[in-house]
């Protein structure tokens, strides 16, 4: 399996304002750490993230990409903090600007033959069950791609942008919607192929999903969860403990 992890997560950090507001020592205080090595419960999101895989059975490797000047000290974490992940094979690699490069450093790294299963996952969504990542494992098996969607619960608009806002222009049926979440998981051959083929045209999708769509791949969908949030915003943090005590 593959997290990527490299990103800066900067809607996580401080509002500027309480960075200047009068404060004499602000210029001195450490920098505020990437979203995924932010403390939730004292352990940091991404540690929570890899023991949920590391605890099932059927993963065999995770291979997690990383900003390079963060590689050394975050191995060192996991030797210290986290001897429990490293009951599978972990490697640690260079990840790039974006999540897509990420991904695309890891999967080139990986050796596999062309049925085995990859799965990608968000490092902030840490409470994702063994159900989801058992599910999404089956779903590829089965069809070649899958990943964990929700149904969507609330009307949907497409808008049209404007300097003021918003307008509506159409409203999409909510049974036609489902809203994505991770794991995804493929078969390796066609998870490669729509790498490939992206990376060949300089085409940049939204998810690994989104990839295989345009490489000509039907997509299942399995049943995510309400629980399995992606940490984005220091308010998902209060929800992430709130769920993490039930």
């Amino acid at each position: 399996m593959i997290i990527p992890a490299a990103g800066l997560g900067t809607r996580m950090a401080p509002m500027p304002s309480a960075i200047i507001s009068g404060n004499k020592d602000a210029k001195t205080k450490k920098p505020h750490p990437s979203k995924q090595f932010t403390e939730l419960s004292g352990t940091p999101i991404l540690i929570h993230t890899l023991r949920k895989f590391a605890a099932v059975a059927a993963v065999s490797e995770i291979w997690i990409a990383l900003r390079e000047n963060e590689i050394d000290g975050f191995r060192d974490r996991l030797r210290t903090e986290a001897k429990d992940v490293l009951s599978k094979r972990v490697e640690l690699v260079t990840g790039g600007e974006h999540r897509q490069q990420s991904v695309a450093h890891a999967l080139n790294a990986v050796t596999a033959s062309p049925d085995d299963i990859v799965l990608v996952h968000d490092a902030v969504r840490p409470l994702v069950s063994a159900e989801i990542i058992h599910d999404v494992i089956e779903a590829a098996k089965k069809y070649g791609a899958a990943i964990a969607g929700l149904p969507a619960v609330d009307t949907v608009k497409q808008v049209e942008r404007t300097s003021e806002g918003a307008i509506i222009k159409a409203t999409i049926p909510r049974a036609s919607v489902v809203l994505a979440q991770t794991p995804q998981g493929f078969r390796y051959d066609v998870i490669k192929k729509a790498f490939d083929e992206a990376a060949a045209d300089g085409f940049m999708g939204t998810d690994e999903a989104s990839l295989a769509e345009r490489s000509g791949h039907e997509v299942a969908v399995v049943m995510g969860s309400p629980k399995n949030i992606k940490i984005t915003t220091p308010g998902d943090m209060d929800l992430a403990e709130f769920y993490l005590r039930k």
